[in-house]
């Protein structure tokens, strides 16, 4: 892992939880952990093992108390064939190599184990990217990181495959809150631990009046009717399984003995050449 390029900053990223541990705003943490017991209760099996990865693993302790607590080191502290089911909450989006936390993830599990994975999407905090790149070429004329690359549901969804997990389900769902201004959000991120961490950030404070000018293209661009700003977060959940011999397997291309259409008691219309 150490050829890995290094997006994150930890030491600035375990800064910053621990400076929102102190009095946090987790409701991104909460909805997260609702579609992961709504998952769970769909599924017709016991998990009597789980290991839980998340930031803020005293959110969870109530409602898992036999679960072991895990940070998101770029080195899982986890076993091999341990658990049957892992469960990795609002961290993979800061993580060096996403695709090496799947497969830590993956290696944790026992046959047909379950690992549920709720991470932020690419349209996160898309209003708010907006209004920073355009204020920043305003002021500065350039650009800088300052909010965290976040992947698309297809490319991540394609990461439970190339990390060998079965039967794999990507899904997303929108959540959009409002807030009085733009600084309003901006102190909910930061009650988060979810500001700038990028390793190439500028290591220095936004200047005041590129501050200004964010919050002036935000509200001009994106401003609503009451008066309020939206902000919106992308959930991104997704679904794999270790792999086991009593899973269900595609059948073999051209190995149907029925056709389609006889079955749906429809006429099949031949396509043109």
């Amino acid at each position: 892992m150490s050829d890995t390029p290094q997006l994150t900053d930890r030491n600035a990223l375990t800064a910053h939880r621990a400076r929102a541990a102190k009095d946090p705003a987790l409701f991104l943490h909460e909805e997260a952990m609702a579609d992961i017991e709504d998952r769970l209760s769909l599924v017709n099996k016991t998990f009597s093992n789980p290991a839980i990865i998340s930031p803020f693993p005293q959110m969870w302790q109530a409602r898992f108390p036999d679960a072991r607590f895990i940070q998101d080191d770029d080195i899982l502290d986890l076993v091999e064939d341990k658990h049957d089911l892992v469960i990795h909450s609002l961290a993979l989006h800061w993580a060096n190599d996403p695709v090496g936390q799947l497969i830590q993830c993956r290696r944790a599990l026992q046959a047909d184990g379950l690992l549920l994975v709720v991470t932020l999407g690419g349209q996160t905090l898309h209003e708010l990217r907006a209004a920073l790149g355009q204020a920043e070429v305003d002021v500065t004329g350039g650009l800088s990181p300052r909010v965290a690359p976040m992947g698309e549901i297809r490319d991540l969804g394609a990461l439970l495959q190339r990390a060998g997990l079965a039967l794999p389900v990507a899904d997303s769902a929108m959540l959009t809150t409002t807030y009085e201004t733009p600084l309003h959000l901006m102190r909910d991120l930061r009650a988060m631990g979810e500001t700038n961490a990028l390793s190439g950030r500028l290591r220095t404070a936004m200047r005041r009046d590129l501050l200004m000018r964010t919050v002036e293209t935000y509200i001009d661009t994106y401003g609503r009717d009451d008066g309020r700003i939206p902000a919106t977060f992308e959930l991104i959940t997704l679904t794999g399984w270790a792999p086991d011999a009593s899973q269900p397997k595609p059948l073999r291309p051209g190995s149907a003995s029925q056709r389609l259409a006889d079955a749906l008691k429809t006429v099949e219309t031949p396509l043109k050449d």
